[in-house]
C-alpha cells in the first residue's frame, strides 16, 4: 500500500489538480446559482481523472467510456435537480473506477461499489494524506522536503526587505504596493468559504484517487468436525422440510392464489365493472385505502418467491409449483395494475402532487420487478442476475425521469382538471402550483387568463396571487441573467415568457402584467 505514496510528485501533482478544481468550483458555484456550470464542472473532473490515469490511454476503446459518461451527464444540461445530480454522480464514480481498473462487471456489484465509494469519499483525502506522511517519513524524504523549504526562508525574507526599500525609493513601486489591501484579502477568508473549499477538495480527491475501502478481511475457515457438521446439516434439512419443503410451499401457493384471486375479483367488479360500493364508502376512499397496502403485499409476495424458489433447489424444479408461482406472480402484477388504477381514481378527485407522481413511478417499478422474477424462474437465472436486472431498470427509469418536467406536468394536470376550468372536481390550489416553481408559470397563466374573463377577477385573493406571480417572474428573469443558471429547460421557459403577450385582468384599478 505504501508503494502508492512513495512517488511524491504524483501525489503532489494530483493535489495541485484538486486545488485548481476547487478554485474553479469557487468561481462557478460559491454564491452563484446552479445551472449549466454543474455540467461543465463534471466535464472538468472527468478530464482531470483521465489526465491522472495516463495508463488508460493504452486502451484502444478509451473513447467508449467518455462517450457513455457524456450521455449520463446530459440530464444536467436539461435541468439541475437532485435526481440529475445523483445520476451524474453515480456515472462519475463508475467512470473513475473503470479508468483505475477497479470496476467490476456485474451491475449488482457495481451498485455496491458506488455505495462504498460515496461512503468513503469524504475521508479519502485525510486518509491518503496521513498515509503519505508516514511513507515519506519512513523513506527519509521528509528531511529533504524540509531542507527544500528552508532554503527559501532567506531569499524570501531578504526579497521582502528589498521590495520595501524599493517602494520607499520608487513612487511607481510604492503605488503598486499601495494597491495591495491585506484587510480585503483577509475579508475573503470566510469560514463558509473555507468549508466549501474543503468539501470540494475532499470530493474531487476521491475521483482523482479512486479507491474502495476494505471492509472485511478474509478469515481462514476452521476445519469442521464431522459429527457436529452432520448433526447440524440434518437439523437444517429437517427445518427446511417443515417450513420450506415442497408440501408447505405447494399449500402456501394454493392458498395465496385463492386469496389474490378474491382481491383481483373485487377490484374487477368495483373498479372496472362499475359495481355499486357498500353504503358510506366512496370510490375515492376505496381507491386511497388500497393503493399503498397492495404494493406492500406485492413486495412481500416477491420476497416469498425468492426465498422459497432458490435457484437449483428441488422446489424450483417442480413443474406444478412453477405453474402456481407463475399464476401467483401474474396476479401480483394485476394487483399492481389495480393499485395504479386506484391511485388514478384518487388523483382524478384530489389532484396531482409530487408524491403521487412518485407513487406511479414506484408502482411501475414494482410491476417490472415482478415480471423479472418470472423471467428469472423461467430462464433459471441467479438472484444476482435478478438484482442486476432490477438495478438496470431502476437506472433507466431515473435517467428518463431527469428529462421530464414534473412541475409543469403537475401544474397542467391540476389546472386542466380543476373546478374552475371544467365545472367539476375540486377547487384549484393555485398556491401549491406557485410552490412548484417557475415550471408552473405557463399553467398558472392559462388559469389567470380563464379567471380574468369571470367574476373571480375581482376576488382580492386572486389578485394577490396574480401579483405574487408577477414578482416571481421578475425574480426568475433576474436569476436567469447569470449565465451560470442556464439550462435547456430554463431556455425553453424563457422563450415562452418572451413570446407571451401581457396578461391583462379587467375590472381592476391597474391591469396586471406578468413580469412587469
Amino acid at each position: 500500500m505504501t508503494s502508492l505514496f512513495t512517488a511524491a510528485p504524483s501525489y503532489c501533482s494530483r493535489l495541485g489538480v484538486a486545488v485548481l478544481l476547487a478554485a474553479l468550483a469557487d468561481f462557478l458555484f460559491y454564491g452563484q446559482p446552479a445551472g449549466i456550470t454543474v455540467f461543465l464542472f463534471a466535464i472538468l473532473i472527468a478530464a482531470a481523472v483521465v489526465a491522472v490515469h495516463p495508463a488508460a490511454f493504452s486502451d484502444g476503446r478509451l473513447w467508449i467510456k467518455p462517450a457513455a459518461l457524456l450521455v449520463a451527464l446530459l440530464p444536467l444540461t436539461e435541468n439541475v435537480s437532485a435526481l440529475s445530480v445523483s445520476v451524474a454522480l453515480a456515472a462519475m464514480v463508475v467512470f473513475a473506477l473503470s479508468l483505475s481498473g477497479r470496476l467490476r462487471h456485474s451491475i449488482a456489484r457495481i451498485a455496491g461499489q458506488i455505495g462504498l465509494f460515496l461512503l468513503a469519499a469524504p475521508f479519502r483525502l485525510v486518509g491518503d494524506f496521513i498515509r503519505w506522511r508516514k511513507a515519506a517519513r519512513r523513506s527519509g524524504r521528509r528531511r529533504v522536503r524540509l531542507a527544500a523549504l528552508a532554503v527559501w526562508v532567506m531569499p524570501l525574507t531578504l526579497g521582502a526587505v528589498f521590495l520595501a526599500l524599493f517602494g520607499a525609493a520608487n513612487p511607481v513601486i510604492d503605488y503598486w504596493l499601495s494597491l495591495i489591501d491585506l484587510l480585503k484579502l483577509l475579508d475573503l477568508i470566510q469560514l463558509a468559504r473555507i468549508a466549501f473549499w474543503l468539501f470540494v477538495l475532499a470530493g474531487v480527491w476521491a475521483f482523482l484517487r479512486p479507491r474502495l475501502p476494505r471492509l472485511f478481511r478474509r478469515v481462514p475457515r476452521a476445519a469442521p468436525v464431522a459429527d457436529v457438521s452432520a448433526q447440524s446439516e440434518a437439523t437444517v434439512t429437517t427445518i427446511e422440510d417443515i417450513l420450506f419443503g415442497k408440501a408447505a410451499i405447494l399449500r402456501a401457493l394454493v392458498i395465496f392464489n385463492m386469496l389474490f384471486a378474491l382481491q383481483t375479483g373485487l377490484d374487477a367488479a368495483y373498479l372496472w365493472g362499475g359495481a355499486a360500493l357498500p353504503d358510506g364508502l366512496s370510490y375515492a376512499a376505496y381507491a386511497h385505502r388500497g393503493a399503498y397496502p397492495l404494493i406492500v403485499t406485492a413486495l412481500l409476495a416477491a420476497g416469498f418467491v425468492l426465498a422459497a424458489l432458490r435457484p437449483g433447489s428441488t422446489t424450483s424444479a417442480d413443474p406444478v409449483i412453477r405453474r402456481l408461482v407463475y399464476a401467483w406472480v401474474a396476479q401480483n402484477i394485476m394487483l399492481v395494475i389495480s393499485s395504479i388504477l386506484r391511485l388514478d381514481l384518487y388523483i382524478g378527485i384530489y389532484a396531482l402532487t409530487y408524491w403521487r407522481v412518485a407513487a406511479f413511478v414506484w408502482m411501475g417499478l414494482v410491476a417490472a420487478g415482478l415480471a423479472l422474477i418470472i423471467a428469472r424462474i423461467a430462464l433459471g437465472k441467479s438472484n444476482e442476475w435478478l438484482l442486476s436486472a432490477n438495478l438496470l431498470t431502476l437506472s433507466a427509469t431515473l435517467y428518463a425521469c431527469c428529462f421530464i418536467n414534473f412541475a409543469a406536468t403537475i401544474a397542467n394536470y391540476n389546472v386542466d382538471h380543476s373546478l374552475e376550468m371544467t365545472g367539476q372536481g375540486i377547487t384549484l390550489d393555485a398556491w401549491y402550483l406557485r410552490s412548484l416553481g417557475p415550471g408552473a408559470f405557463p399553467a398558472l397563466d392559462r388559469f389567470f387568463e380563464h379567471q380574468s374573463r369571470t367574476a373571480a377577477a375581482n376576488d382580492p385573493a386572486f389578485r394577490e396571487l396574480a401579483g405574487v406571480r408577477g414578482s416571481d417572474e421578475g425574480w426568475y428573469r433576474t436569476l436567469q441573467q447569470n449565465w451560470r443558471a442556464w439550462s435547456f429547460r430554463d431556455w425553453r421557459l424563457n422563450r415562452y415568457l418572451d413570446r407571451r403577450g401581457p396578461l391583462v385582468i379587467p375590472s381592476a384599478t391597474e391591469p396586471y402584467v406578468p413580469g412587469r
